[in-house]
């Protein structure tokens, strides 16, 4: 009998309650105390940061209780590999246990990192480049479309390509998102302006002065709309003709204005992203 994916529908769906402990044959599955020592963490966790005051609170709860949520692996070549539970397995490391409850399964490449992805969201443990990265994988190793991103996670596609999009940002900016210093909404209005350069200026401008996204989405639009006139004096109205492209394409458009003919710079973030603007241009009645 093939293995029905429990996608989507939750933890409970994919890890049983801490009381049931025991061999499923017909799922590959069962539950024993591993060795710390043959757990290799998950190439596939999409969470880079970790709060420390929250893993410290685990291991005060581990140190009492113990580990009351077996983790979840899969075997490896090496031992284990975890799919989820990294937080309790450093708690349990920094508790120098030698064993730890594990539920054995048997999933492949692509389930184990939407396994991984699965937990953190509905823990709401990811910050938003973390999420992006963890869409751009599902993309590059798996070819996931992003409307099948969307199927598996259960969200909307808009918020996927948003995601994704927050990637093109400077590395500082992305830095600053993580350690949360600026929201994804501060950083959605920042992919307006025309270069790296003038995002990470404003992005510097935007801690130094808390300001919020609505103020933020003001400072570009007044940004935007000077560098324009200083760049192209006898046309006022290029800056609005930009920002009427982004708005009707959903990304960040560029008009460079020579003294016979000029271009237009369209960005894409990914093959899906550049077939969405294609339908979108297609799309349009002359």
């Amino acid at each position: 009998m093939t293995e029905k994916r429990a996608l989507g529908k939750g933890l409970g769906a994919l890890i049983p309650p801490k009381e049931v402990m025991f061999v499923d044959a017909e799922k590959h599955e069962k539950v024993a105390n591993l060795a710390l020592s043959a757990i290799k963490t998950n190439r596939y966790q999409p969470r880079v940061q970790f709060d420390e005051e929250r893993l410290s609170d685990l291991v005060k709860s581990i140190k009492e209780k113990g580990v009351i949520q077996p983790v979840l692996v899969r075997r490896s070549h090496e031992g284990y590999e975890l799919i989820a539970g990294e937080r309790r397995l450093r708690a349990a490391k920094r508790l120098n246990l030698e064993k730890i409850p594990a539920i054995i399964k048997e999933v492949n490449d692509i389930d184990m990192l939407e396994m991984a992805l699965i937990e953190n969201i509905q823990r709401e443990e990811l910050n938003p480049i973390e999420e992006a990265n963890a869409f751009e994988r599902f993309i590059t190793e798996f070819k996931f479309t992003q409307e099948k991103i969307a199927q598996v996670l259960s969200k909307d596609k808009s918020t996927i390509s948003n995601t994704i999009r927050l990637l093109s940002l400077p590395k500082k900016v992305q830095e600053y998102i993580s350690k949360n210093s600026i929201t994804a909404g501060h950083a959605k209005a920042l992919l307006s302006l025309p270069t790296e350069n003038e995002q990470y200026r404003v992005c510097n401008l935007v801690i130094s002065k808390g300001l919020s996204v609505r103020e933020t989405e003001k400072l570009v639009s007044r940004r935007m709309s000077g560098g324009a006139k200083r760049a192209v004096k006898h046309d006022a109205g290029l800056s609005d003709i930009a920002n009427q492209l982004q708005q009707a394409l959903g990304t960040r458009v560029k008009i460079i204005h020579g003294k016979k003919r000029g271009t237009i710079q369209i960005e894409y973030y990914s093959t899906e992203d550049l077939n969405r603007i294609l339908d979108i241009i297609t799309s349009k009645k002359p």
